[in-house]
């Protein structure tokens, strides 16, 4: 999906719903100005294109008892590049692991882990993560506050 396939009006769309994701199809429609059919077949067509991937409530992690968090950093073992499907499959069955990326520089993934305490964050890495076959290296960094949560993309 290139940006380009985007017009204003889709554009507005998804700024309103990233800002009110629960905006009924008449809000929405008047807000960006357009009748509920055609605004409801745009929806539709963002979502079947894969612009809008879903709709969820964004909870405090601390509400839930998980006021730790932190990013780790993971290598894999170069003789496991194989099996790398395999081990994306398992991380992502993780459920500390809210957030897993592949990424370039001196690190195979960036992970975003969240804990009950730090003795539970460490008992993950150690006695789980850690054992996965394949992983090689985890550096890990405790979030010690969130300035910006995450937020709306730009849809300029």
């Amino acid at each position: 999906m290139s940006h380009a396939e985007l017009d204003a009006l889709d554009r507005r769309i998804l700024q309103v719903l990233q800002e009110d994701g629960r905006a009924s199809n008449v809000e929405l429609s008047q807000r960006v100005h357009l009748s509920p059919p055609q605004c409801l077949r745009r929806v539709r067509s963002l979502e079947e294109r894969g612009v809008i991937r879903g709709y969820a409530a964004q909870v405090a992690r601390e509400a839930l008892g998980y006021p730790v968090m932190a990013y780790v950093n993971l290598n894999i073992d170069r003789e496991h590049f194989g099996r790398v499907r395999e081990l994306e499959k398992l991380l992502g069955s993780f459920p500390e692991i809210i957030e897993c990326h592949c990424v370039s520089g001196d690190h195979d993934y960036l992970l975003k882990v969240v804990a009950r305490d730090l003795k539970s964050l460490s008992q993950f890495l150690t006695d789980r993560l850690m054992q996965v076959p394949g992983v090689d290296d985890v550096r890990s960094m405790i979030c010690m506050e969130e300035i910006k949560p995450p937020s709306a993309l730009p849809v300029d």
